[in-house]
């Protein structure tokens, strides 16, 4: 497992935002893990990147990993960034199937057979993942793992295990509340 605290410490002094939010759920909260954030800025990407990297690397000791599966768009950077550093291919899942080329719901090469990873930027439910999961499958990918950077512990883990990819995560909740507890992150305005 790769250095989490390491990583957790980058990641919460800058993408740990302090204030009132409201969530996609429309419940509110006075924390938030913005993503973006992390994604965005090379000096955050690089330390996921390796951590990824290292779960790739579990995953490949199983099963040889020929593919990388992102759920567009949060996850777009991650899997781009795994897949300079890895060699491995990527492609992307569309939310919807665009209307005009090759009206395809996934973007890049794949090849029937192959074997690959889910990646994920959070996961809460697991929704996207495992939209992601059955897209990818139905168009012939073989996919026995996920991993993401922030696991919420809200059921997603639980939900990718029972559909067959297990989740592997760099951080959990509890470490973004551990942050929270301690001080680190950023205060912002209202959201």
């Amino acid at each position: 497992m790769p250095d989490t605290l390491g990583i957790a410490n980058t990641l919460f002094e800058r993408a740990l935002l302090r204030g009132t939010f409201t969530l996609r759920s429309g419940a509110t909260s006075d924390r938030y893990f913005d993503k973006y954030r992390v994604t965005c800025d090379p000096e955050l990407l690089a330390p996921v990147t390796e951590g990824l990297a290292v779960l790739l690397a579990d995953a490949a000791f199983e099963m040889p990993i020929e593919r990388i599966v992102a759920p567009a768009l949060g996850a777009v950077p991650l899997a781009a960034a795994l897949s300079l550093a890895s060699g491995v291919p990527f492609v992307i899942v569309r939310v919807d199937a665009k209307e005009y080329g090759t009206a395809s719901r996934i973007e890049g090469t794949l090849y029937e057979g192959e074997r690959a990873l889910l990646v994920e930027d959070v996961v809460t439910s697991g929704g996207a993942a495992l939209e992601a999961l059955e897209v990818a499958r139905a168009a012939g990918l073989i996919v026995e793992h996920s991993a993401c950077v922030l696991d919420r512990d809200s059921g997603g883990a639980e939900a990718l295990a029972a559909a067959g990819a297990p989740l592997r995560s760099l951080l959990h909740m509890r470490d973004l509340d551990a942050a929270f507890a301690a001080g680190i992150g950023t205060e912002v305005g209202t959201r």
